[in-house]
This record gives structure tokens, C-alpha cells and sequence, in this order.
């Protein structure tokens, strides 16, 4: 009989391993509306993913639309792992470095993980949709993606590989002597009870401040001025390892900041805490602005990072706020104020004002330094979790609550004694990393789509450029004149104010070809009075300074003889446009 078993058994294997698996026929799917119903690279979106996974699921979708995306390392960390960049556009139509640009990242600070999967999740349904979705079509034959899911890869690894608490590390993997005793990370973080997690340390104490909550006693709340409680808190978890009577000294009094490593404003540490040594000094963000210093058609940028439900822009100090001038804040205002509407429960704010001073940031280096209208998203926000407003308190009831009812308390360390060496006998216990700043998976795709859609609406308003008129007029003894309207059908104009104010990128070109003799070329500044301002040299070609958002820009030229005339227009953000009369 055990013989017998034992065939039946081995038969079943061989069967179950030998079976493929394959994605759903078509007949036996129905698509959800905006979602592909079938796609060729098959994502779970209610997980994350480490980088071999990133890098895995990158390759895939390459490999199943080289067409539509094409994968490309764009510089190596600091533990030498690849830094990947996804270019997503309809290689079919036109050049793609000539094409309005979106660039987006994510997860710069390590325990920020779910920007990885959002810009992965945006690389993803462009290709996956594009098959059946006519504004996606549209969209990719005029507009390209660069999309890096994660600049802090190594980190990220150890954010999800180690025990960490839902904030460590923020930083890199980049040695430091945080504490300045002349050793390095001696002294971080402990799982002292080897539970694969880190986190919190209470002590029974007649004469503490703190109490179990009533309505959910895994939970701690602080007592009244005038009443004794039953607990201490002693913070995270952890042990004194280097016997200097302090703990966790090493995991939390320095870390630097790959967010503050920007040049634009960046400040040294003793201004600006977690400043590194000095301006892209971190191989990662050197290598962003390398890759974005070679792509000046980029016009928009997104940087996913979270938490607490924000659309944020610059200055991240106040001394900027000369830098953030009028024209272009109506830019950003218009485009922040849709996202509202798209993202439930984030609010658009401005860092300095409504967050904090922050110098050196990603946000502004990519504004001030380069004219690109740029945002930086903090993903999830605990409105999510009942669609009322809630916090980020980490003894907020609410959480809890919605661990308990929604979560099933899977995202919670139930409190258990242990024997601390300085201590003595404590409780260890509380929320596990993946709670609190990181999205609960059923919550993951749904604002991942909604994040990828106010993306894709900056990537839209991106300058559109057409030659929407060419006309002739006969100045008599063989001289024509000829005019042309350069219309941009978006919001962004050609330049940012920044970009035209400091001259960052060179004028738009407006060429007229034709076999007549061009004498003068000029901009017309106002039409109805025939007032024009000629440019001395080339008049074949006029250098426009900026072509508005939702408006127009007209030149003319003066031509001896000649019959067809074509008119193209080269800008480096704004893509090109040619037509013929």
C-alpha cells in the first residue's frame, strides 16, 4: 500500500510540474473598463518587488513590446547594481529623442518603497494598453516616458531583506560614522527577538505616561495630566551593543540624504541635516543627472516618494521663491488642482510653506536647474483607509481599527516579554515596517492607477506644436511675404519662465524652405499693427524664445521669387512640426 502511494504520488508530480501555465483565452476574459484584459507580462500590483524582481519584471516587458519600450542602465549604484530606465513611446512614429518628454522615478529614500511599483505600474499599462486604448496610442506617438522605478536600488534590498521599522533606513547603504565615534553602524537597530522585524520596546512602570487603549489594547495612548499610567515607552527596538549606555545611537542621529544631494540649493549638513559631502556626491543621483543633462526634450518629471498624500512642488526654501515666478506657477496650479481631483485625499502643497525647508532637493534641481515643471508625490495617505480624513500617528486608533477589520491584524506583532540586557524585563511588540507609510496590497494598484493618470495628464499638457497656418501675400516687384502661425495646443509652453529667464535651453527654431531667396526673416509681436522685430542674421531660420502654452507665436519672411514654401519648427521640450503650402 505504501509502494502504492508512493507511484500515485510521483505520477501526480510529474503531471503537476509538466503542466505550463498559460494567461486566460480570450473567450474566457471580460475586460474591466481602463484595464488590460489580457496582458502579455503578468504583474501581481498588490505586492513589491526587490530589485531582481524590478529588474525581472523590466526585462519582460521589453522583451514582449520592443516597439514600445526599450531598457537601458543608466548608471550603477553604489553596491553596483543596475539603475534602470524604462523609454516608453511608439518607436514606429518618429524620432523619440525628438518628442516631448516625462521622466519619473521613484523610491529615492529606501523605506519609500512604493514608487518603484507606481512608475513600474506606469511602464506597464502604457504598453499593456496600447493595443486597444486610442489615448494611449495617441499619446505614445507624441510623448515619451523615461522611467526609472527606483534610484536608491541597494537600499531598497536592504530595506526589504533586513529588519528595519517602516522608516529605516531613509538613507543609502554608504558608510557613515553617524554617532562621530570613529566606528561605523556599530550601533543601529536590533531584532532582538528575531521575529524579523523591528519593532517597538514598553516596561510596565506605576509611574509612566502612557496606557493600553481601551477600545483596542494592542494599541498605547497617553494618559492624562493628572493620571498615573501603567507603561514606558522606550522606543525601537534594540541593545546597547558598543556599551556606551545608549542605544540605537548609530541607526538614527545621521543618515544622509539622497534627497538632499541635489545642486540646486543644497546646503552642508550643519544647515541642511543629511546633506552628503557635497552636490551629486552619491552615484545614484549623479547618474539621473547625467542621463537627464543628455535628454533636453524632457519638459516634466515625477518623483514618487511617500507618505501622507501630498502633490508637492517646489521651492523648498523660501529664499526661492523668486525662482517659482508667476507664469509658471499657473502651470503648476492648474495641473497640481486636476490631480486632486484624480488622487482622493491628496492635497497640493508647496514644501517650503506647508512642509518644511528643504535644500538640495531633487524637486528644485530639476526646476530651477533645468525649466522642468516637476512634482514630487507622497504616496498613500490614511484617507485611503476608511475615505475619511485620518492620520499618520502611529497610536492613531484608526490604524488599528483598520488592521484589525480590514487587515485581519496581519500587519501587527502581538506584544511579548523579553529579557533586554539593559532593561530588563520588557514587552516587545507593535506595527510591522510594511504598515503605516507603505500601502496594504488590496490599496496598491487602485492608487497606483490614479498616481499613473496624473502623470499621464502632466505628460499631456506637455508643448504640442503644430504650423497652424501658412499664408502669401504679394509685395509686388517678384517680393512675397510669407507668414506662419506656430500654435501649441498645451498647457506647458516651450519654456518655462526659469528656463527662458536663465537661458537654459536654446531658442525654438522656426525654418522656411523654399527655392526663392530669403532677404529678412522676423517674430511679428502684433499682427493687427503690423508690428515685427527682424533678426539680422539667418533669416531663413528665426530663433523664437518661447512659444506659449495655449497660444501662438507668428512669424514671416520677405522672399525674392520662388513657389512652395515648408515651415518646420525644432524645439528641444516642445518636439517638432512641419507643414507645406
Amino acid at each position: 500500500m505504501k509502494r502504492f502511494s508512493k507511484k500515485i504520488l510521483t505520477s501526480l508530480l510529474v503531471l503537476i510540474t509538466g503542466m505550463t501555465v498559460h494567461a486566460q483565452l480570450p473567450n474566457q476574459v471580460f475586460k474591466a473598463a481602463g484595464s488590460p484584459v489580457n496582458p502579455k507580462v503578468t504583474v501581481t500590483w498588490n505586492r513589491y518587488y526587490d530589485h531582481a524582481g524590478i529588474s525581472e519584471i523590466c526585462k519582460k516587458i521589453a522583451a514582449a513590446y520592443p516597439d514600445l519600450a526599450k531598457l537601458q542602465s543608466i548608471g550603477k549604484s553604489f553596491e553596483g547594481r543596475d539603475l534602470w530606465c524604462l523609454t516608453i513611446t511608439d518607436f514606429k512614429k518618429g524620432n523619440p529623442d525628438r518628442k516631448p518628454g516625462m521622466y519619473i522615478d521613484g523610491n529615492i529614500h529606501s523605506n519609500e518603497i512604493q514608487g518603484a511599483e507606481f512608475a513600474l505600474y506606469t511602464a506597464w499599462y502604457l504598453t499593456e494598453s496600447f493595443g486597444d486604448t486610442q489615448f494611449i496610442q495617441e499619446l505614445l506617438e507624441d510623448k515619451v516616458f523615461y522611467i526609472v522605478p527606483t534610484i536608491n536600488p541597494d537600499a531598497r534590498d536592504s530595506y526589504m531583506h533586513k529588519p528595519n521599522t517602516g522608516s529605516s533606513p531613509r538613507s543609502g547603504v554608504i558608510p557613515v560614522d553617524n554617532d562621530g565615534d570613529g566606528q561605523v553602524n556599530e550601533d543601529s537597530y536590533d531584532d532582538i527577538n528575531n521575529d524579523g522585524h523591528i519593532t517597538m520596546m514598553r516596561r510596565k512602570n506605576p509611574n509612566g505616561r502612557w496606557k493600553l487603549d481601551p477600545k483596542d489594547p494592542r494599541n498605547m495612548i497617553q494618559v492624562g495630566p493628572d493620571e498615573k499610567g501603567d507603561y514606558e515607552l522606550l522606543g525601537i527596538e534594540g541593545i546597547d551593543n558598543d556599551g556606551d549606555g545608549r542605544v540605537n545611537e548609530d541607526g538614527y542621529t545621521f543618515e544622509y540624504d539622497p534627497n538632499r544631494d541635489w545642486g540646486w540649493g543644497w546646503q552642508p549638513n550643519y544647515i541642511q541635516n543629511g546633506a552628503y559631502k557635497y552636490p551629486f556626491s552619491l552615484p545614484e543621483n549623479r547618474a539621473v543627472m547625467e542621463f537627464v543633462m543628455k535628454h533636453p526634450n524632457i519638459a516634466a518629471a515625477q518623483s514618487f516618494h511617500n507618505a501622507g498624500g501630498m502633490i508637492l512642488r517646489g521651492p523648498g526654501g523660501q529664499e526661492d521663491i523668486g525662482t517659482y515666478n508667476a507664469q509658471d506657477i499657473a502651470v503648476y496650479d492648474a495641473i497640481a488642482k486636476k490631480g486632486e481631483e484624480l488622487i482622493p485625499g491628496y492635497k497640493y502643497l508647496v514644501v517650503y510653506k506647508d512642509l518644511y525647508s528643504a535644500y538640495g532637493g531633487e524637486l528644485d534641481w530639476f526646476y530651477a536647474g533645468r525649466g522642468i515643471y516637476t512634482y514630487s508625490n507622497e504616496l498613500w495617505t490614511p484617507y485611503l483607509m476608511y475615505m475619511r480624513d485620518a492620520t499618520r500617528d502611529p497610536f492613531d486608533n484608526a490604524s488599528y481599527s483598520f488592521d484589525r477589520y480590514l487587515l485581519f491584524q496581519d500587519a501587527f506583532v502581538p506584544w511579548k516579554e523579553y529579557d533586554h540586557p539593559q532593561y530588563g524585563k520588557i514587552e516587545v511588540g507593535g506595527m510591522k515596517k510594511n504598515f503605516g507609510r507603505a500601502h496594504p496590497g488590496f490599496l496598491l494598484e487602485s492608487d497606483a492607477h490614479r498616481n499613473m493618470a496624473f502623470s499621464i495628464y502632466h505628460c499631456f499638457h506637455t508643448p504640442k506644436l503644430e504650423v497652424s497656418e501658412i499664408t502669401e501675400k504679394d509685395l509686388g516687384d517678384g517680393l512675397k511675404e510669407v507668414t506662419a502661425v506656430i500654435y501649441n495646443g498645451r498647457l506647458m509652453p516651450t519654456h518655462s519662465s526659469q528656463d527662458a529667464k536663465n537661458k537654459i535651453e536654446r531658442p525654438d527654431y522656426i525654418t522656411l524652405t523654399t527655392t526663392g531667396k530669403i532677404l529678412s526673416g522676423m517674430q511679428v509681436e502684433n499682427r493687427d499693427l503690423n508690428l515685427s522685430k527682424e533678426q539680422t542674421n539667418n533669416p531663413q531660420t528665426i530663433e523664437v524664445p518661447n512659444i506659449p502654452g495655449l497660444g501662438s507665436v507668428t512669424v514671416k519672411w520677405i522672399v525674392q521669387g520662388g513657389g512652395k514654401y515648408t515651415v518646420n519648427v525644432d524645439s528641444k521640450k516642445g518636439g517638432t512640426a512641419t507643414a507645406s503650402k
